[in-house]
């Protein structure tokens, strides 16, 4: 089964320079933003808002938290060779069960690349909805993004 901890420094480096994904998805590469790819190095950037998921013993995800008054807003990123594997709903809700058993929030949000229905779709078959769109710079450019939440 899946655990999550805290993210280790090896654990950051490997997600920062080895995940590749391919197109379209290329986007999520942390080496195409330089202020994602230092949010993740830096341990005084992660502090404790990001996590690694295991199974047995060997990094498949991470998540990262910014915690809000009552909600959590919440980015994730599987292992690349890992996708498109109908996972994303298993994985996502291990995610949410985490965050409810740790934390007194009563609602997450998250963005997504508007490019990407795959991710959308699993976040809609997962009881997030949609609340609005947004025009965010990113990657050297400005991409739409859809704007989710969902109450616990």
């Amino acid at each position: 089964m899946w655990t999550i901890n805290t993210m280790k420094q090896d654990e950051a480096m490997e997600i920062a320079d080895l995940w590749k994904y391919p197109e379209p998805y290329s986007f999520y590469n942390l080496t195409e933003d330089i202020e994602d790819y230092n949010e993740i190095i830096d341990p005084n950037e992660r502090k404790d808002r990001f996590f690694s998921i295991q199974e047995d013993n060997t990094l498949i995800g991470y998540f990262c938290i910014e915690m809000s008054n009552n909600f959590v807003s919440l980015g994730l990123g599987m292992k690349p060779d890992l996708t498109g594997n109908g996972k994303g709903k298993e994985f996502l809700t291990y995610i949410i069960n985490f965050i409810k058993n740790k934390y007194n929030v009563k609602k997450i949000t998250l963005s997504v690349a508007g490019f990407n229905t795959r991710a959308f779709k699993v976040y809609r078959n997962s009881g997030f909805v949609v609340t609005g769109e947004s025009e965010n710079q990113s990657n050297g450019g400005v991409y739409n993004f859809i704007n989710m939440e969902k109450y616990l």
